[in-house]
């Protein structure tokens, strides 16, 4: 349901509101997805899967914006290239409580491209520039672009200032810079996240370029040394497939950098709470426990046992199961692995 609380204007966030936080990835972060992630990192900004505005506009609004509350702060990330629709879609994700909007400009898979938008958009900064100023005129929450440091194999710091600058005269003031290249031709997406080289200096260079501008860089982090390093030049880190992959890297976040107290939970108690969490989804929704656990099955990364009690939460023939069986046996077997 929408959020009745909304205040008057939401523009104005804390400054460490974007210093670390989880990638919006497409099949992976969804609400299920956060909410495990959330009992994590009280502090790291969440992102929802890109939704296309199409599928706001013409196709099922609660199924892709439903969220738990306990999420925040979490921000929702549109697909498009139309001004119109995505002032429509920035208008519905701040009346249903959504704490940021984010415009994608750097998904290279070929069916963002034959939709016009994605990574492509970084060709037409005035309209990318155009969709900015069309979802701040309508609403009042903040507007962010994700964006590559270029297209193809540009390999041009110049490419990258040029959007940056165009689309932050339209009123964007922070920028999440993966620092590789789109290869629109060529590559396949996973290609597009390994294949071309990561050049961190450039995001670097659009701080200092632009320094009342946020800029988060994003690709290729997997550990707190180089969160560490980034946050010396930049106002922030993106992390992605580490995150999902070794979640429990997360529990460390909000000691190591807000200076808060880290989660009191162990990796047991953050199983047992996912399976209550489970139980009220299957109650409420009917959602199917192995929707929700394949998210955390990179809970017990490194640790003795975490194969075998991996393979039983996705083990699909135990689905007639309730989530606190499934996760009796899995102890159970992990136990005897050890």
């Amino acid at each position: 349901m929408p959020n009745p609380n909304l205040v008057a204007d939401r523009r104005s966030v804390e400054p460490d509101r974007w210093k670390l936080s989880v990638a919006p990835m497409l099949d992976w972060t969804d609400r299920h997805c956060r909410y495990f992630h959330r009992l994590l990192t009280t502090r790291a900004l969440l992102y929802t899967e890109m939704v296309a505005a199409g599928a706001l506009i013409h196709g099922d609004v609660p199924r892709h914006l439903r969220y738990n509350m306990q999420e925040h702060p979490v921000a929702l990330q549109l697909g498009g290239s139309e001004p119109t629709d995505l002032a429509h879609c920035a208008r519905l994700g701040e009346q249903w409580g959504y704490d940021e909007i984010n415009l994608n400009c750097g998904c290279p898979s070929e069916r963002v491209q034959r939709g016009a938008f994605g990574a492509c958009l970084m060709a037409e900064p005035l309209l990318v520039a155009d969709c900015v100023k069309a979802m701040l005129d309508a609403a009042l929450v903040p507007v962010s672009v994700k964006h590559r440091i270029g297209i193809d194999k540009t390999e041009s710091y110049d490419f990258v200032r040029d959007f940056v600058g165009t689309v932050s005269e339209a009123g964007c003031s922070t920028f999440i810079v993966h620092a590789r290249s789109a290869w629109l031709k060529g590559l396949s997406p996973k290609e597009n996240r390994d294949v071309p080289p990561l050049r961190y200096e450039l995001a670097y260079r659009l701080k200092q370029d632009f320094p009342r501008l946020t800029v988060v860089v994003n690709g290729g982090i997997t550990s707190n040394e180089q969160i560490a390093d980034h946050l010396m030049h930049l106002d922030g880190a993106m992390l992605g497939r580490e995150a999902y992959h070794n979640p429990w890297w997360l529990a460390s976040w909000d000691r190591a950098f807000y200076g808060a107290a880290a989660t009191e939970l162990t990796r047991e108690q953050v199983e047992v709470q996912m399976c209550d969490y489970m139980s009220r989804e299957a109650a409420e929704h009917g959602t199917p426990w192995p929707s929700i656990a394949r998210h955390m099955l990179g809970l017990r990364h490194g640790l003795p046992g975490a194969r075998r009690w991996r393979q039983v939460w996705s083990d699909h023939k135990l689905k007639g199961l309730s989530a606190r069986e499934v996760m009796a046996l899995a102890h159970a077997v992990q136990t005897d692995s050890v």
